[in-house]
């Protein structure tokens, strides 16, 4: 009898010689790939960073409850005026700001840091959401019907993929008022955020779906399904779908990270996120100015982002060794 190893290898089965040996259980892609996911002590340490960093931005509250601050409470009188730096040295860090205050309204690093990764996590999340969706969709639907559709939906992917998203999303953020689409303040800046990097990010996942259905859809089940009589829409959605779950699950965990710099890099830039609102790449902004006299300022967000990023590249390369092994060799 041979067995089929976690690694996709085969080996013959020890004889047990008796009546009452155990029956093989099947097990599905989902466990193997778990399985080899768990023997990734890299991988598993990354997911473990990401539930944490997604605890904590859910928690920002309640963590910022026992620090007892707040990332908008000013605390001037932590700054010494003569000298523009905070008392006490290394940042003002205390028993009251674990990570000290920043320059020169002196508020709390470590409430502000919590608070930054809800908008950081939260943007990048539901923009690779948009991005998977549409990605998805389109993909399947090139893959499956090929064609003038197919002509049509690749070429715009290529027109996106070439077009300067950086310098397009700095003139269209420049230029929002303040008031638009029924919506005001933090609300408009981050839906104008999801909506331009996750609409701007679908070719990618597109052009992966594409390419994995033009190979399913010459699939054995997909005729059995054809020739039953099911149509088109539930053979992409019932039929092809599932099996494009590995690579959807393994590219947004690699996607989700890129939408965190770019986040960061348009709020760097001051046409993302505005002040006082809390975030990764206006904390970093706001420390060049200062980081020669306190340096904290500018090491703790630069630390949370490389930290978020490392966390998931980790993760996602991880993913993708479980689901295919042999393809990382």
């Amino acid at each position: 009898m041979i067995t089929a190893a976690d690694d996709g290898t085969f080996s013959p089965a020890p004889e047990t010689g008796s009546a009452e040996a155990k029956a093989i259980e099947g097990r599905s892609l989902g466990r193997i790939a778990w399985n080899r996911l768990k023997k990734d002590k890299v991988a598993m340490a990354g997911g473990v960073t990401v539930v944490l960093l997604i605890l904590v931005a859910l928690l920002a509250p309640v963590l910022t409850g026992i620090e007892n601050q707040d990332p908008f409470s000013l605390h001037t009188k932590l700054i010494d005026a003569n000298y523009s730096t905070p008392f006490g040295g290394m940042g003002g860090i205390s028993g009251s700001h674990w990570l000290g205050v920043d320059l020169p309204n002196g508020r709390d690093l470590f409430a502000r840091v919590v608070y930054g990764a809800r908008y950081s996590l939260g943007i990048a999340g539901l923009s690779t959401v948009v991005a998977i969706v549409i990605g998805v969709v389109l993909g399947m639907v090139a893959g499956y019907f090929g064609g003038w559709v197919d002509a049509v939906i690749a070429r715009t992917m290529d027109v996106l993929l070439a077009f300067p998203l950086l310098l397009f999303a700095i003139s269209i953020l420049g230029v929002i008022p303040n008031n638009a689409f029924g919506l005001s303040g933090n609300g408009l800046r981050i839906t104008i955020l999801v909506i331009i990097i996750g609409f701007f990010s679908w070719p990618y996942i597109g052009r992966i779906v594409r390419g994995q259905t033009l190979a399913l859809r010459e699939r054995e089940f997909v005729d059995a399904a054809r020739s039953l009589g099911a149509s088109s829409g539930r053979i992409i959605f019932r039929e092809i779908l599932p099996n494009l779950v590995a690579p959807i699950l393994v590219y947004a965990t690699l996607l989700i990270p890129v939408n965190i710099l770019f986040e960061a890099a348009l709020s760097f830039l001051g046409v993302g996120m505005r002040e006082p609102t809390p975030s990764w790449g206006s904390m970093i902004n706001a420390a060049i100015s200062t980081f020669q006299i306190d340096p904290e300022f500018l090491i703790v967000p630069g630390t949370a982002i490389f930290i978020t990023v490392l966390a998931f590249n980790l993760l996602g390369d991880g993913l993708r060794d479980a689901f295919d092994p042999k393809g990382s060799r």
